[in-house]
């Protein structure tokens, strides 16, 4: 008994010393793996790619990373890439746009957002109130207004966001992925 309580004290200890434990300036975990699959309706499609972020919650600020690849055209080329943002809606569900990726002439975002690559990307970065753009059109029930990044980190944290890359093949989009907080990482 004795030898489990030192093994926990000592865990704590380590925890503790590497600030692996929950505080107020925690910095949140999002992931997602992006499929065609996983589209509304699925798109078949070797695609893939990657959406990582973490949330900072001193400054309400996301750091992120979006990586796609294996985006063809229907003749195997790589294929242009119309844009890539995150959404907001639930699995299995179609919402509005709140955060840009990236952008292409045909389809442009906000000022600053950088022109999406062909067949494979990666952008990084950090989304700030700045970056939130107010859900429309269709989507205009959802509430969310510029710049109010605290609701869009809501739907991150409650997995009701997804990341997404959309082609001219698959205007759509061509691989979709809902952003998850990894289990160890949830407030």
């Amino acid at each position: 008994m004795k030898n489990r309580f030192a093994a926990a004290c000592a865990l704590g200890i380590l925890l503790l010393a590497s600030g692996n434990v929950y505080s107020d300036d925690k910095q949140t975990l999002l992931i997602a793996h992006l499929q065609g699959f996983h589209e509304v309706p699925s798109v078949s499609t070797s695609a893939t790619g990657e959406f990582r972020g973490r949330i900072n919650t001193k400054d309400n600020s996301i750091d992120y990373e979006l990586t796609y690849s294996g985006l063809k055209t229907a003749t195997g080329a790589a294929s242009a890439v119309n844009q890539a943002h995150i959404h907001i809606g639930q699995r299995g569900v179609n919402g509005g746009i709140v955060l840009w990726f990236c952008q292409s002439a045909a389809n442009p975002g906000p000022a600053g957002t950088p022109d999406c690559t062909p067949g494979s990307g990666v952008f990084t970065g950090t989304f700030t109130a700045a970056n939130v753009v107010a859900i429309g059109g269709a989507n205009v029930g959802q509430q969310v207004g510029a710049a109010e990044i605290a609701k869009v980190i809501a739907a991150l944290r409650a997995g009701v966001a997804y990341a997404n890359v959309h082609t001219p093949l698959s205007t759509g989009g061509e691989i979709r992925g809902q952003v998850n907080v990894p289990r160890q990482d949830r407030d």
